[in-house]
């Protein structure tokens, strides 16, 4: 392996994690934004006069965790992506794509299959966490609405 080989798989390393470290973020952040949400739906609830609370807060906090689901799912899909070149340029591929220049970051030619973003937005990790705060919320939901 050259040299400026060895130093592309650092930069494309280094990307790799960048989108590793924005999707973390973007799970963080998720949390986050619920649980203020839920926290602010606890904080309307009055026994005496409004003992099902501020229920717009509870319906409000699924919109912020489908965003964060996109946009977790897209940082997902740049991560394959940048994966995709490291592994052709390492040798790890039998099946190559495409042939990588030095330091060329030919992204637009990984589409499809796990390169998707249609893959990225359901995949397992994706999917176990964001459906399942979107279906407690809506579980919350529906239970506070029947009360």
């Amino acid at each position: 392996m050259t040299e400026n080989q060895i130093k592309h798989l650092e930069f494309i390393h280094t990307n790799i994690s960048h989108m590793n470290q924005c999707s973390f973020q973007m799970k963080g952040w998720t949390i986050t934004i619920v649980s203020a949400l839920l926290a602010l739906y606890a904080a309307s609830i009055d026994i005496n006069t409004n003992p099902k609370g501020n229920l717009a807060f509870v319906l409000i906090s699924i919109f912020p965790a489908i965003i964060f689901w996109l946009l977790d799912s897209y940082y997902l899909q740049q991560e394959r992506k940048f994966r995709g070149i490291y592994n052709e340029i390492a040798n790890l591929n039998c099946n190559k794509i495409t042939t990588v220049k030095d330091f060329e970051m030919p992204l637009n030619k990984y589409s499809g299959g796990d390169y998707s973003y249609i893959s990225s937005l359901f995949s397992i990790t994706e999917c176990l966490l964001y459906l399942s705060i979107i279906i407690a919320l809506l579980i919350i939901g529906i239970v506070v609405s029947l009360l």
